[in-house]
């Protein structure tokens, strides 16, 4: 298994990440990708990586801090260019839920992050509440070498149909293990396994049934297992095709 989308250098999981990733490597998890979404905070990103061989990380400015954090192109490129351990851009996107930053600072931020994965040819981890309209038509008129991956993805199915088109991944979170999640879940069932991936988002969003409680990547088995039964696929099977999307995505293997 491998979690691709965690943050290592949030508490609880910064003070205790030696113990973290021994009940990730009992639990089969063999890779973690920890993610970056402040600038500040990537220095802690470049000494996580450090702390084992199954740790990996990102570079990117989360919507919410786009405010304070604004970022070029060419400096995104710099700081991801910096440690061969950094693999991904973002996560950035568009977030008009909460609306902690200006629209049009999102949306420079998201087309800034955008143009460094093109050139450097790596996957953008995107984070999209109450945006569709916005985030497709940016991800749409983007060139079509573009690798995006959905993060967490709770969008409607016509979106993920929309993004299908444009050759979208999409990570399944603890999300669609919750009980009111059952359109969620429905929209899972109707997307191919080969462009799926698992994550925790940890420390947030545990998952059934360890619901309020931190998370952490050893819980990801919780929201596989709940994939494997919305798609009727066995376990170790699915496990293998979800590893193999991530290992195709970000280390073209």
């Amino acid at each position: 298994m491998i979690d691709s989308h965690c943050h290592l250098d949030h508490e609880p999981l910064a003070q205790n990440i030696h113990d973290v990733l021994l009940r990730c490597k009992k639990e089969g998890v063999n890779k973690v990708l920890t993610i970056s979404t402040t600038l500040s905070g990537f220095t802690k990103i470049l000494e996580i990586v450090k702390k084992d061989e199954m740790i990996y990380g990102t570079f990117g400015i989360h919507p919410h801090e786009t405010n304070t954090d604004q970022i070029s192109k060419d400096e995104i490129i710099s700081k991801i260019k910096s440690n061969n351990k950094i693999i991904g851009v973002g996560e950035t996107g568009l977030d008009f839920y909460y609306n902690n930053s200006d629209k049009d600072k999102q949306i420079t931020s998201f087309k800034n992050h955008i143009n460094a994965a093109l050139e450097l040819d790596f996957p953008l981890i995107v984070h999209s509440r109450n945006a569709e309209d916005e985030t497709y038509e940016i991800l749409k008129n983007s060139d079509k070498n573009l690798k995006i991956l959905m993060h967490c993805f709770t969008g409607s199915l016509p979106f993920a149909l929309k993004l299908m088109e444009l050759n979208s991944y999409f990570s399944a979170s603890g999300i669609i293990t919750f009980k009111n999640s059952i359109d969620l879940q429905n929209t899972f069932k109707q997307l191919p396994v080969e462009r799926l991936l698992i994550e925790t988002d940890s420390p947030f969003l545990a998952p059934e049934p360890m619901r309020g409680k931190k998370n952490e990547p050893s819980f990801v088995h919780y929201t596989l297992r709940k994939l494997s039964d919305l798609k009727n696929i066995n376990f170790k099977e699915l496990d293998k095709i979800t590893t193999d999307n991530f290992n195709r995505l970000f280390f073209n293997a």
